[in-house]
C-alpha cells in the first residue's frame, strides 16, 4: 500500500458554490459549516453558496471559508474509514487546516484564529497600496536577484515559491510592478499581477505577526497527532513551540512550497489527496516531482475517485 499525504489549499482556491454537490451527499459538509458560523457568528454557508457582495473574496471571510471546506471535507473522509494519510502539509493559510486536522488546533479555535489573522492581514496594508505578481519561466534566484534590485526603499520580496519555474511576489504596488518589468527584461515568460486584496507572505505583514501573536499565545496548542510540514522552512515541525513561532513567521517569510513537497517526497509519499477546493496544490506538486500522484476532492465524483484510488 502507498503511503498518502493530505495536503490544503490556500487563499485563491476559493469559489462561490464550492463543495455544492458534496454538501447534497454527505452530512458532515452541512455540519461543519454550522459550527464554524457558530464560533463568527454568521451564515458562512450563505456565504460560500451565494457570495453576496463579495463577502467570499474579502481576506477575513475567505480565510475562515477555506479552513471549514478543508475541515469539512476531512471529516467526510475520516467517518468513512478511508485511506489514512501519513504525514500533511499545507499551503499559507491550508497549513492552519493541516494542524486543525492534526489535532495541533481545535477547529472552534482554528476558525477564530484565521478570522482574525485575515483582519491583521487587511489592517497592515491600506487598500490599493500592496499587489502581489506571479513570475513564471525564470529561476529563483534571479527573482530575487531582481527583488532587490528594484526595491530601493520599498518593499518587495518572493512571497510563494511554489514549483519549479514559478515564484510569486509580493509588497508595495509600485516596487511590485517595477520587478514585474524587470523579471520580463530578464526573460520571465510570464509577469502576472495576482487579484489579491493583500501582499502576503512579506515584510508588510509583520504588523500582522505581531498583532496575531497574542491571539495564538492563548489558544492551546497539543502535540501533532499526524506529522505536519510547515512553510517556513518546509520541515516537520517537532514542538508546539516550533509551530506556534512557525505560524507568526509564516505570516512575512516566504511559503516554501518546494520544499515542503520535496519533504513529503523524501519521506516516502508520492501520493497527495487535496483536501479542500480546487486543484491548484495538485497541479504544482507534479511540476515540482513528476512521479507525485494527485487526487482532488472537490465534488463528491472527485472525493469518491480519489478513495478509490487511495484504497
Amino acid at each position: 500500500m502507498q503511503k498518502i499525504a493530505f495536503v490544503f489549499p490556500g487563499q485563491g482556491s476559493q469559489k462561490p458554490g464550492m463543495l455544492a454537490s458534496l454538501h447534497e451527499v454527505y452530512p458532515e459538509i452541512g455540519q461543519t459549516f454550522e459550527e464554524a458560523s457558530d464560533v463568527l457568528s454568521l451564515d458562512l454557508w450563505s456565504i460560500v453558496s451565494g457570495n453576496p457582495e463579495g463577502l467570499l473574496d474579502q481576506t477575513h471571510i475567505t480565510q475562515p471559508a477555506l479552513l471549514t471546506a478543508s475541515i469539512a471535507i476531512w471529516r467526510v473522509w475520516a467517518a468513512r474509514g478511508y485511506a489514512a494519510p501519513g504525514i500533511l502539509s499545507g499551503h499559507s493559510l491550508g497549513e492552519y487546516s493541516a494542524l486543525a486536522c492534526a489535532g495541533v488546533l481545535s477547529f472552534p479555535d482554528a476558525v477564530r484564529i484565521v478570522h482574525q489573522r485575515g483582519l491583521y492581514m487587511q489592517e497592515a496594508v491600506p487598500s490599493g497600496t500592496g499587489g502581489m505578481a506571479a513570475i513564471l519561466g525564470l529561476e529563483d534566484s534571479k527573482v530575487e536577484e531582481i527583488c532587490q534590485a528594484v526595491a530601493g526603499s520599498s518593499v518587495v520580496a518572493p512571497a510563494n515559491y511554489n514549483s519549479i519555474g514559478q515564484t510569486v511576489i509580493a509588497g508595495e504596488k509600485g516596487a511590485v510592478e517595477r520587478a514585474m518589468l524587470a523579471c520580463k527584461d530578464a526573460g520571465a515568460k510570464r509577469a502576472l499581477p495576482l487579484n489579491v486584496s493583500v501582499p502576503s507572505h512579506c515584510a508588510l505583514m509583520r504588523d500582522a505577526a505581531e498583532k496575531l501573536a497574542a491571539d495564538l499565545g492563548n489558544v492551546k496548542l497539543s502535540p501533532a497527532r499526524i506529522s505536519v510540514v510547515q512553510n517556513v522552512d518546509g520541515r516537520i515541525a517537532l514542538t508546539t513551540d516550533t509551530i506556534r513561532e512557525n505560524l507568526l513567521k509564516q505570516l512575512y517569510l516566504p511559503v516554501q512550497w518546494v520544499s515542503c513537497v520535496r519533504t513529503l517526497c523524501e519521506n516516502g509519499y508520492h501520493m497527495l489527496v487535496e483536501c479542500g477546493p480546487g486543484k491548484v496544490l495538485g497541479g504544482l506538486s507534479k511540476r515540482i516531482d513528476p512521479q507525485i500522484q494527485t487526487f482532488a476532492t472537490e465534488d463528491a465524483e472527485s472525493l469518491a475517485d480519489a478513495a478509490k484510488s487511495t484504497a
